[in-house]
This record gives structure tokens, C-alpha cells and sequence, in this order.
């Protein structure tokens, strides 16, 4: 049977062990080589009594269901070796949903993911329906998804493989031993802040106006787990906001600050978003774990993922107290390259790995992912948005076919050592 929904703090502890996963393939890729043996083999003649878990599929627009394609069977391959039993159900979300509905989530779609262990998501949007009004975009959908799940905590990791050092933008020097770790607040502040939309000023010119509101319960349910993280990590916490100006951001460090006293093991600092944003590109190395609100961490997050070379290999992860997880890589539905195999499925596949981890518990069969990751790219295999001189140039399903057979290795390199 299925597990039950992990508590927050249970999760944020194994999102934050650096001996596990919070830098999610940092560790093996420290340790390239794919051959050191699995901790565990499973004995067929005393198999383990199946484990059965619900995942809702999410495939969406562009390129979304090319790479939950792919991220599909590496998690169902990798199950089925750690004796995992799963049962997909995909529904639609976004334009995919639009088309075939009308609204951009569907009751159906919710309700399916609610009752399910975890969701996986490919990526929506697309040129198809720039031209809606807000309430049918796409990316309505995906912030209703967010707040229909609780999902508060978004956890984005940007750590610059070995491998992929030289496709970093930035001198090697400054790029290389980047590991970081943005931990974004989701379902608050000004994206969902009232009031909100368009009226007219005392000159009758038009206006449109948001509202960015925090209030100090989910400043400290963010700031915990993010505290939680960091001394997991390295013991560094930078708080991001805008405090000389804004006084939704005044009451996020008062809050942080406070916070600071339960987690003395942890070096906290704040830092304007604006120097945040420099800070990165000038020496990124210096953040460990970085807490911040909706929108700061929206463009912040998206900017460390470019540190690493390629918003194709980036993964995240969406925690609440309770519920089902949401899983999804970093980069949009890229409408222009739909269809024509040239998607990376990697960051789609690190997904699946981080859904494994934390919203099911599954160490073993998510280290299989991630090992199997590492091995494709030792043997060389890159997709377009990571291909250097050198390399093998190969397309979306190459990619997930090459991830397969290294995962499935393990369990023959495990077999003949026993």
C-alpha cells in the first residue's frame, strides 16, 4: 500500500542532507564513476512485498509530454527493480486542459491529484494562448494546482555538474563547485495578493495593480523548512528581500530574524534582491541556501539555473504539511523545439527522482535515477542545450533510452556481484 502523506519537517530534513539528496546529484557527481555496487539487491527467490503508489501524470503543453514520456518509464524501471509497484493516471493541466475543456484546470484534474501519492509535471503554456484573458491562460492553471495542493515550499537546486562545467556561461573558475539550494515561498505574495486587477487613476488613465502581502504565519512556515535545509547543507541561510523599500519584505526579515534564535546552528544573512541578483553572477559560490518570497524567487531561482549551464537539467521539488508533492522541472514548455525531438528530458527525469525521495521515501530507486543520470553523461550523450565539442549529439528519446540502459545496468551489475 501506498505510504501516507510526510510531514513537512520530516521532508524538509531529507530534502536538506546533503548525504542524500538536497543538492540531488551533487554527491554522485563528486563520485562519477556508475560502478560502486547498490546498497541494496532485492533476493528474487524472498521478494519484498510490493509497495503500490499512486502518480498523477501531468504531461501539459510544448514539450511537456515528450519529457514526462521519458521521465515516465525511467521511473517506472527504477520502481520496478526496488520492487515498486505504480499506477499512472494522466490528466491534463494548462492549454492542454484549455483545448479540451475550456478552463486551464479541470475539476477532474485536481481532484485526481489530490487523492493521488505524488504528481509529476511536464510544463505548459505556449504561443496558442498568449491572447487569453488571464483566467484562461495556461499558467492560471498551474498557480490553482499549486494553491488546490498546499504546496508552499519550492525547493530548486542549482548545482554545476562536473560533467557540464564547460557549458556554464561563466568562467570555469567562477562556475565550477556551485551548489545551491533556492528555497522559494509559492502560494503567497503578490501573484496571489488582493486587491488586484485594472481600473483607472485620478487622471482617467489606465492602471493595473497588484498587491504584495505576506502575513507572519507563512513567513515562518517558509523560513523552517529553509532553516531546516540549511543546516542540513552547510549551515548558510541568506534571506532575500527588499526591506529598504517594501513593507511586505520589512515583515519578512522581522520574521526571518526572529526565527534566527530557534536555529543557532545556522549562520543566517540578508541580502537585498537586487545585490542577490549581482551576487550570483559575481560569486556565486558564496550561497549555500537562499530563502525568499513568490516573485524574488521565481527570477531568482530561473537566474542560479543558468549557472549551471542549461535550464534543461534542473528539477524541483513543491512540499506542503500534507498531501501530495509536485514535481516538476524548471524550464517552460519551449513551443518552438514541440515535437521534434530536441527536448532535454533530464531535469523532467531528476524530477521523478526528487518525487521519489521526498514525496514517497523511496531512497534507493531515486539514487538510481540520479546514478543513471551521472553514467549518461559520462558516457558522453548531451542534447542540443548542453552538447559541447566532443560530446555525442543526441534527441529526447535517445536520451531517455541511454538513461534506461543505465539503469538497468545497475541491476545487472548487481546480479553478477551476487
Amino acid at each position: 500500500m501506498a505510504k501516507g502523506p510526510r510531514p513537512l519537517q520530516e521532508m524538509a530534513a531529507l530534502q536538506a542532507n546533503p548525504r542524500t539528496s538536497s543538492t540531488l546529484i551533487s554527491e554522485s557527481a563528486r563520485r562519477p564513476s556508475p560502478r560502486r555496487p547498490p546498497v541494496r539487491v532485492r533476493c528474487s527467490a524472498t521478494p519484498s512485498p510490493p509497495r503500490s503508489y499512486r502518480i498523477t501524470l501531468l504531461p501539459g503543453d510544448g514539450i511537456g509530454p515528450e519529457v514526462v514520456s521519458v521521465a515516465k518509464d525511467v521511473l517506472y524501471l527504477a520502481g520496478s527493480l526496488e520492487g515498486i509497484e505504480f499506477r499512472f493516471r494522466e490528466v491534463p493541466v494548462g492549454g492542454a486542459a484549455l483545448d479540451a475543456t475550456g478552463v486551464p484546470l479541470p475539476e477532474e484534474t485536481l481532484t485526481t491529484a489530490k487523492e493521488s501519492d505524488a504528481v509529476l509535471l511536464g510544463a505548459i503554456g505556449g504561443y496558442k494562448w498568449d491572447a487569453n484573458e488571464k483566467h484562461l491562460k495556461p499558467e492560471t492553471g498551474l498557480l490553482q494546482l499549486r494553491a488546490g495542493l498546499g504546496v508552499f515550499a519550492n525547493l530548486r537546486p542549482a548545482t554545476v555538474l562536473p560533467q557540464l562545467v564547460d557549458a556554464s556561461t561563466l568562467k570555469k573558475e567562477v562556475a565550477e563547485g556551485v551548489d545551491i539550494m533556492v528555497v522559494r515561498e509559492l502560494t503567497g505574495g503578490i501573484y496571489f495578493g488582493k486587491p488586484r486587477g485594472f481600473g483607472s487613476n485620478d487622471k482617467g488613465e489606465d492602471i493595473g495593480f497588484n498587491t504584495e502581502i505576506y502575513s507572519v504565519p507563512e513567513i515562518d512556515r517558509i523560513a523552517r523548512v529553509a532553516f531546516e535545509v540549511a543546516r542540513k547543507r552547510r549551515g548558510k541561510l541568506c534571506s532575500v528581500d527588499k526591506a529598504n523599500v517594501l513593507e511586505a519584505s520589512m515583515l519578512w526579515r522581522k520574521t526571518v530574524t526572529a526565527l534566527a534564535s530557534e536555529f543557532s546552528d545556522v549562520e543566517i544573512s540578508h541580502m537585498y534582491v537586487d545585490n542577490a541578483a549581482m551576487q550570483l553572477i559575481r560569486n556565486p559560490k558564496q550561497f549555500d541556501t537562499i530563502v525568499t518570497n513568490n516573485i524574488f524567487g521565481d527570477i531568482l531561482s530561473d537566474e542560479a539555473s543558468m549557472l549551471t549551464g542549461s535550464i534543461g537539467m534542473l528539477p524541483s521539488a513543491s512540499i506542503g504539511a500534507s498531501g501530495p508533492g509536485l514535481f516538476e522541472p524548471i524550464h517552460g514548455s519551449a513551443p518552438d523545439i514541440a515535437g521534434q525531438d530536441k527536448a532535454n528530458p533530464l531535469a523532467t527525469v531528476l524530477s521523478a527522482a526528487m518525487l521519489l525521495r521526498y514525496g514517497l521515501g523511496e531512497e534507493q530507486a531515486a539514487k538510481r535515477i540520479e546514478d543513471a543520470v551521472i553514467n549518461t553523461l559520462n558516457k558522453g550523450f548531451r542534447t542540443g542545450d548542453i552538447f559541447s565539442e566532443g560530446t555525442t549529439l543526441v534527441g529526447c528519446k535517445r536520451m531517455g533510452a541511454e538513461v534506461l540502459k543505465s539503469v538497468d545496468s545497475q541491476a545487472t551489475v548487481a546480479a553478477a556481484l551476487h
